[in-house]
Formats: C-alpha cells, sequence, structure tokens
C-alpha cells in the first residue's frame, strides 16, 4: 500500500477515535450534571435543598428521600398533640365526677314553707311550679329530664317517698321579669300550686337592663303569688363567666336577696353556691357550666336539684308551731349526702 494511502487510513482513525473520545466524555459530563439535579429536585424537605454536598454525596443515606422524610412525619404527632391533650382530658373529666357540695348557710332557707309542709304533713299531692328563663328550661342539659326541675321531683320523691309530688317546668329561653310576670296567671296561678320556684335575674344582667324596673317587678311578682296562698322561693342568677363579667351581677344577686327578706319568702342563693364550686372546691368552670360559658350542664343542674330538695325537705319539716301551725310536719327519709 502507498505510504499516502497509509497515512490517510490512520489519520481517519485518529478522528474517528477522537470523536467517540469526545462523544464519550460529553455523555459521561451529560450523566454527570444529570444526577445531582435529579437528586435535588426528589426530597420534599428544604433539608435536602439545603445540602450542598459533592456530587457522590447525593445519593448518601443522610440526603436521601427516605431520610429527609422523616422529621416531617416526626412533626405530625408535635402538631396534633393539643387536640390529643384536650381529648385527654375531656376523657378524664368524663369520668371523674366531683362530689356535689354546698355551703350550709347557702343551702337554707330563711323561712319555713308553710303550705309545703301542711300538705306533706297530710299526705295530700304536693305541686311545684318552676318558673323562669332558660336556666329553669333546661338549656345546657342533654335532655329535658336532666333539666333542675325534673331533677328535682326525682330527689323530692325520694325524700318522701309514696308520696304524689309534681314539679311543673314553666322555664323560657330568653325570658326577661316582664316576660315571665305577663305568664304568671296561665303558667303558675292558674295551676294552684303549692309551692312556687322563681328563678329571676340572669337576663337582665346579661342584657345590662338597669336594676330599678327589676326591683319593683320581682316585688310585685311575688306579692301576687303569695295572694294565692302559695310558698315562694326565688333562686338568683347563675356564677358563670358570662354573667359574672357584667357590671350588674353582684347588683341584681343582692336585689333578689333584699327583696326577698322584704316579702318573707325563701331565698335559694344559687350564685353563692356555684361560687363556692369554683373559688373553694376549685373546680374549672367546664366541670359546671356548658361550653357556651352560659348555662348550667347536666352535673350542674343535678347538684343544684339535689341542694336544693335538702333546702326545700328541712324548711318544711320545721316544726309547724314555727310556721303558724301544731305539731311537726312529716319527717322524709333520711337524705343521702348530696352527691349527684
Amino acid at each position: 500500500m502507498p505510504p499516502s494511502a497509509i497515512l490517510s487510513r490512520l489519520a481517519a482513525t485518529l478522528v474517528i477515535a477522537g470523536g467517540v473520545v469526545v462523544a464519550a466524555s460529553a455523555l459521561a459530563a451529560e450523566t454527570s450534571i444529570a444526577v445531582p439535579k435529579a437528586a435535588v429536585d426528589l426530597p420534599a424537605s428544604p433539608a435536602a435543598v439545603k445540602a450542598s454536598a459533592p456530587v457522590s454525596d447525593d445519593s448518601s443515606p443522610r440526603t436521601s428521600p427516605v431520610k429527609v422524610s422523616v422529621p416531617e412525619s416526626d412533626e405530625l404527632p408535635s402538631r396534633a398533640s393539643p387536640a390529643t391533650r384536650d381529648d385527654a382530658a375531656t376523657e378524664t373529666a368524663a369520668t371523674s365526677v366531683p362530689p356535689c357540695r354546698a355551703p350550709a348557710n347557702a343551702a337554707r332557707l330563711d323561712y319555713p314553707l308553710t303550705r309545703t309542709a301542711r300538705r306533706l304533713a297530710s299526705g295530700e299531692p304536693l305541686k311545684i311550679v318552676a318558673i323562669g328563663s332558660s336556666s329553669t328550661a333546661g338549656a345546657g342539659a342533654s335532655t329535658p329530664e336532666a333539666s333542675y326541675p325534673s331533677r328535682l321531683a326525682v330527689e323530692l320523691k325520694q325524700q318522701f317517698p309514696g308520696l304524689d309530688i309534681t314539679v311543673l317546668n314553666r322555664g323560657v329561653n330568653g325570658d326577661e321579669t316582664m316576660d315571665m310576670l305577663a305568664r304568671f296567671e296561665t303558667g303558675v296561678i292558674d295551676e294552684r300550686p303549692d309551692l312556687v320556684l322563681w328563678q329571676v335575674g340572669s337576663n337582665s344582667v346579661l342584657r345590662d337592663r338597669p336594676l330599678g324596673p327589676a326591683e319593683t317587678q320581682i316585688h310585685d311578682g311575688v306579692e301576687r303569688l303569695k295572694a294565692i296562698g302559695a310558698d315562694v322561693v326565688l333562686i338568683d342568677p347563675q356564677f358563670a363567666p358570662k354573667v359574672i363579667t357584667k357590671h350588674d351581677a353582684e347588683g341584681m344577686v343582692a336585689l333578689i336577696a333584699t327583696e326577698a327578706k322584704r316579702t318573707n319568702v325563701g331565698l335559694f342563693h344559687r350564685f353563692a353556691v356555684m361560687r363556692h364550686w369554683r373559688e373553694v372546691e376549685g373546680l374549672p368552670f367546664e366541670t359546671f357550666v356548658s361550653p357556651d360559658e352560659l348555662h348550667m350542664n347536666d352535673w350542674s343542674y343535678a347538684c343544684v336539684a339535689k341542694v336544693l330538695a335538702g333546702a326545700i325537705t328541712e324548711a318544711a319539716t320545721r316544726t309547724t308551731a314555727m310556721a303558724g301551725g301544731r305539731g311537726t310536719a312529716v319527717s322524709p327519709r333520711p337524705a343521702s349526702k348530696p352527691t349527684p
């Protein structure tokens, strides 16, 4: 072969060989660039993006998607922990029922219930009418049977087994004193009750009504009830967050106490009983107030009914000499300690 041909073939071989080398080098370079780009795009965590290690470290376990995703999943229990704690607290509260207690001076009526005493002593049916607003109707209770009038009927029947005792619930949500007075004739007086429980004052406080008109209205209402010969017990507002933050809450409580003494009728100190739960017993409001921070709940309705039943029983079984009669009233069955 001529030397010129040999030289030509050799040059072509070198060009081809160089092309292969360049192509291979380019391919290797393209591959080496693509690998780290893919490694950065895959992890969802900012930790992987932050890493600036060499290409060979991108495939290491420390920056792999599996390793990086672990801190994110570990954060989930932390974010959910408040709800978990709340659920646990709710479950604990549901299984831990506090005892029902009240201060002695708040659980006793100042005046004997003379008509109630006579009915119990003679074994005649006893009719009680409970009139008021949502606290009487049972707002916040799980069922109508958990309202305080319903629970009161149960408590009194346990105190006086065999006697016919009826408690009528005449509570209407949102009622103020004037609304209740408008219902007295048909809702209370026409029932010819032996005892009237009048829960009053809460809505006037909540709506920032002046105390002056309430004083006159309560006085007139009590006189109307006494005129039909019924025993009367006033019930003051509840000690609940939305009530006690009002500037006239304590004023209304004092006003009702003054009217009870002025008209010689009983007063059930609900405000003081519930304050005792909070400030002496140390119970959180969640134990005896509904989530709306206003109405009572099953536990507090039951406890109020138990304490009120004890107060009614004591006032109705004092010596009838104190009540203007003779002898003594019928003795109730010994009561157990007040626990709902």
